[in-house]
Parts: C-alpha cells; structure tokens; sequence
C-alpha cells in the first residue's frame, strides 16, 4: 500500500474514532490489536491487515471503501457533510456507541435511569 493510502486511512479512522468518542486504547482492544500497532495505522506508518481492516470498519462504523479512498466523491462529501451536520459531545458518542449492543429490556430500564436523573437536575 503506497503512503498515501495509508496516511488516507489512517485519517480516516482517526477521525470517525473521534467521532465516536473512542480512544486508541479502546478501538485496539475490539479491534484486536495491541494499541501501539493501532496507532501506528492511524498515524500512516502502517497496513493493517484485511481480517484487521474489516474489523476497524466494523467498530469505527465505516466503509472498507471509505478507508481505501475508493468511495465516488459525492459518497464522501456527504458523510463529510452528515458528520459535521451531527456534531456530538463525545461522551454522548461514547454511550450510545455502548448501548447499541444492549438487549431492548435493558434499554428501556436505562431510560427509565435517565428520566429519572433528568427530573432530579432540572430541579
């Protein structure tokens, strides 16, 4: 893979990262690599694996054509485009990239938590 490429998926998975509120240390576990050899992808210095590659696309919730610059031109200026237009607090990324894998019971109960900790701050 030329450098090019690789400084171009290393953006893109710093980024969509950061989107999710995630650190480093966080994508290597679910990805399955050890953090250092994580952040030399993201930094360009590094190719990850295919079996790897499909797991960073898969936790950082992106296209494996995203990644390798092979998404049409419009395709990427309209993720640029929804990406900024849904700007999210970090934290708020964090906790619903958490509760996508939960059971519907277990959601509504945390709803249900968060009602209630809603009522007694808007106090």
């Amino acid at each position: 893979m030329d450098e090019k490429l690789q400084r171009h998926l290393g953006e893109a998975a710093r980024a969509a990262r950061l989107r999710l509120g995630l650190t480093q240390a966080e994508v290597a576990k679910q990805v399955r690599l050890k953090p250092a050899v994580y952040g030399r992808i993201e930094r360009g210095k590094m190719t990850p694996s295919v079996p790897s590659l499909r797991r960073i696309c898969t936790v950082l919730e992106l296209s494996s054509d995203l990644l390798l610059s092979l998404a049409p031109r419009e395709e990427k200026g309209s993720a640029a485009k929804r990406s900024s237009e849904r700007v999210e607090h970090p934290e708020l990324s964090r906790i619903i990239h958490i509760l996508r894998g939960w059971p519907p019971e277990r959601l509504a109960l945390a709803r249900k938590l968060l009602e209630t900790a809603h009522s007694h701050f808007s106090k």
